[in-house]
């Protein structure tokens, strides 16, 4: 019996709604009351990767997309302006862009609340430039719930007149160029915006090369935030004064060169922060401020890095990247109090030495969870300092090197990630007996000794992990590294701490109390 007929046309709509759209064009085919029952949904979803195999060529990419781009095209005239709630259409191939943003206007006019481009590629062989236009309609609908929009190749948002998104809740926007003007008018004419996605963007002000423009992200509504500028688009001609008064983010991204000034930092209500400021071009390129392994900024500078922080400060949760590592580095004096940090991840690389870690260890009095991604560290006369490192390091007189940091640490669990991580070939396993300890130390013989230090210095430990990575030798590594922490002292700050090596496979895990 067929009960699926008996349902109403509504609900039989409902249903088409969650199938991929391609096999919702199929069922009209079934009888004639189906016929028309697609042109009702709703819920439009495209995916050019079920619809074609791989292409094996350039030119069945090109046949495979406009086949792709006029099925789109006919659903959209088939459907008329019946009423209409998202519509996604995700291109893994080569799809026009420009065809794509010709879509738009008709369905701002069909009322949709949820539109979702996601482009991963624009035509190969075509001679425009890159950085279509979006329309300028796009800004000023009533109706607009969800607005996200990639486009590999880049759009231009350039508006004239007002800005109005009165329901607009998240807003995605991915390698995009507009001025700094245009910026803020948007951002004004979202009232109610929870989400905030910003990346790849690329400042379009020729008025950046004379004097620095005020970029402003004020939105009281506001709960997640994600600010981040690529390496590919900084430019050393462009300065930008940054002001965020956001009292309700919760969550927030940042990934940066140090703004000209940070006019106002006000996140009071932040519990979780991913952070990568970096440095300028030009910061970069000065050998007076820059050298191999440390950076030193201007006083200026420190002070703006010190703003921002000072307006992170509530965080609870905080993930420091190696480029804010390294900009840490040159703010040790100034660096604010962390009284609600509770956990910390710290991205370590080789190049990258250990001097912040000090300071930023002794900002956080109230810290539970250090987590290492990586545990490298190279070895520079700072690490004979005592607050210049957090290796285990000798004084000319052969006495080991003080790290109060340590001993007054508020830590309990100590985790690090990829600890069999190597790197430009530099971690030897085999150099875990090795006793060499000079130049650049990358085996895991130092990662180890690092472990010891911790276990020896920090007296509120209560667990240490660490997590390796999956290797062809994996198991003769971690019996070395299981061997070598049987040989741990017992007299430690810490002689209760649980210390757990893990691993993917579950058979080559152990805890040394085992």
């Amino acid at each position: 019996m067929d009960r699926i007929s008996d349902l109403p046309n509504a609900l039989i709509c409902h249903i088409l709604s969650f199938l991929p759209i391609k096999e919702a064009v199929s069922t009209s085919v079934l009888a004639k009351r189906w016929k028309p029952l697609f042109l009702d949904q709703p819920n439009l979803v495209f995916d050019d990767s079920i619809y074609f195999n791989p292409p094996t060529s350039y030119k069945e990419k090109l046949t495979n997309a406009r086949s792709f781009m006029r099925f789109v095209d006919g659903v959209l005239a088939s459907q008329g302006n019946a009423p209409l709630n998202k519509f996604k259409l995700v291109g893994n191939f080569v799809v026009d862009e420009l065809w794509v943003l010709e879509w738009i206007p008709n369905l701002l006019k069909r009322g949709v609340s949820d539109i979702h481009l996601n482009i991963s590629s624009f035509w190969a062989d075509s001679d425009r430039s890159k950085f279509d236009p979006l329309p300028p309609e796009m800004f000023v609908n009533k109706t607009l719930v969800s607005l996200t929009i990639i486009f590999e190749g880049g759009v231009n948002i350039n508006v004239e007149g007002d800005v109005s998104l009165p329901k607009l809740k998240i807003l995605h926007l991915n390698y995009f160029k507009t001025t700094t003007s245009t910026f803020n008018k948007i951002l004004s004419g979202c009232h109610v915006l929870e989400e905030l996605a910003l990346t790849n963007l690329m400042w379009d002000d020729e008025a950046l090369e004379v004097e620095p423009c005020l970029v402003t992200v004020s939105i009281p509504t506001l709960k997640r935030l994600m600010f981040c500028r690529y390496e590919k688009y900084d430019d050393d001609n462009q300065a930008v004064s940054l002001s965020f008064d956001n009292p309700n983010v919760v969550y927030m991204e940042y990934s940066d060169t140090i703004a000209d000034t940070y006019q106002q930092m006000s996140f009071g209500s932040l519990v979780e922060a991913k952070l990568g400021l970096r440095l300028t071009p030009e910061q970069l390129d000065n050998n007076e401020w820059f050298d191999e392994y440390e950076i030193d900024l201007f006083p200026n500078e420190m002070s703006n890095v010190t703003n921002f922080l000072n307006g992170v400060r509530n965080v609870k949760i905080l993930h420091v990247n190696v480029n804010m590592l390294w900009v840490l580095g040159s703010c040790r004096d100034t660096m604010p109090a962390f009284n609600n940090l509770l956990r910390l991840t710290i991205e370590t690389k080789p190049e990258v030495i250990w001097k912040a870690l000090p300071a930023l260890l002794r900002s956080c009095p109230n810290l539970v969870t250090l987590i290492f991604k990586g545990l490298h560290h190279i070895n520079t006369d700072r690490c004979k300092d005592v607050d210049g490192c957090l290796c285990r390091e000798f004084a000319g007189n052969w006495e080991e090197v003080a790290r109060p940091c340590l001993s007054s640490s508020s830590v309990k669990v100590i985790e690090i990630l990829n600890f069999g991580e190597t790197l430009d070939n530099h971690d030897d396993e085999d150099d875990i007996d090795d006793d060499d300890n000079g130049g650049l130390v990358y085996c895991l013989r130092e990662k180890i000794d690092h472990v010891k230090l911790f276990l020896k210095k920090m007296p509120n430990l209560e667990q240490v992990r660490m997590h390796f990575l999956s290797s062809d030798n994996e198991e003769d590594v971690m019996m070395k590294v299981f061997k070598k922490l049987q040989q741990l002292p017992r007299v430690v700050a810490s002689p209760n701490c649980n210390i757990q090596v893990l691993s993917d496979n579950l058979s080559l895990s152990f805890n040394t109390s085992d």
